[in-house]
């Protein structure tokens, strides 16, 4: 089946009310079982013409992201980039930590007059970014929020690339942290480390075995690694994986 190409619908009855600064926001990092869920938010500029392939990035191979996240760069009129680390996942769980991002990427704009963000509605976040509209598929609807998928995805990866190197055996150059086979069987053969969401319970009985009973992290919460390691746990340390990528604009 063809995958569906996103449209500017969303986008033009706000143009058309005067709106110039609508941002289109997505997440990526929810499933996996380890590493921080990192959030994109893009501004496009009013009557912009769509970068043909540009679609929900999940649809996309690794190469297809790369070749058209500087695009989505070079036509933007803002890029921000938010994460929340494995700590917060953990203290908050998955789902207020997603918010908590995308919160991030919004701020990171320098202004916004209105988001589209995917998925269903979000408790108080009106309070909190100003008016906003949801949409289920939004990736895969909606052109902006599209965009937005596609640099948070790049971002993540390059992320879990890093971290492969500082951690090898895990295949998360190749799996992003998912709980794939190669990931499962590092996991029992050399263990956890302090990327891995200690709050997945089905990571800890499923991946762990005998191992669960153990404060697996003690050490690391210790030594204060998981508060603020510079590849991935420090949200703020996703920037410099996006420095070519993030563009702000405060007009």
């Amino acid at each position: 089946m063809a995958a569906i190409v996103p449209t500017l619908r969303f986008e033009r009855p706000l143009w058309r009310d005067g709106l110039v600064r609508v941002a289109g926001v997505d997440e990526v990092g929810v499933a996996p079982t380890c590493g921080a869920v990192v959030a994109a938010a893009v501004i496009m500029r009013p009557g912009c013409h769509r970068i043909p392939g540009v679609r929900d990035s999940k649809t996309l191979s690794a190469a297809q992201r790369e070749r058209l996240a500087p695009l989505i760069r070079r036509r933007a009129v803002a890029i921000g980039i938010g994460a929340a680390s494995v700590a917060e996942i953990d203290r908050l769980n998955i789902y207020h930590a997603t918010h908590l991002a995308m919160r991030r990427a919004i701020g990171k704009l320098r202004g916004h007059e209105h988001v589209l963000v995917d998925g269903n509605r979000i408790a108080r976040f009106e309070e909190q970014v100003g008016p906003y509209t949801s949409i289920v598929d939004g990736d895969a609807k909606c052109y902006t929020i599209a965009c937005a998928s596609v640099i948070a995805k790049v971002v993540r990866d390059r992320m879990m690339t890093l971290l492969a190197a500082r951690y090898p055996g895990y295949g998360w150059e190749r799996n992003q942290g998912y709980a794939t086979r190669e990931h499962r069987d590092g996991v029992r053969r050399l263990g956890l480390t302090p990327y891995h969401r200690r709050s997945f319970l089905a990571l800890q009985r499923t991946l762990a075995g005998d191992q669960t009973s153990l404060d697996l992290f003690g050490e690391e919460r210790a030594a204060g690694l998981i508060e603020g390691d510079p590849l991935g746990v420090d949200p703020s340390a996703v920037e410099p994986l996006a420095r070519d990528l993030v563009v702000t604009s405060a007009s």
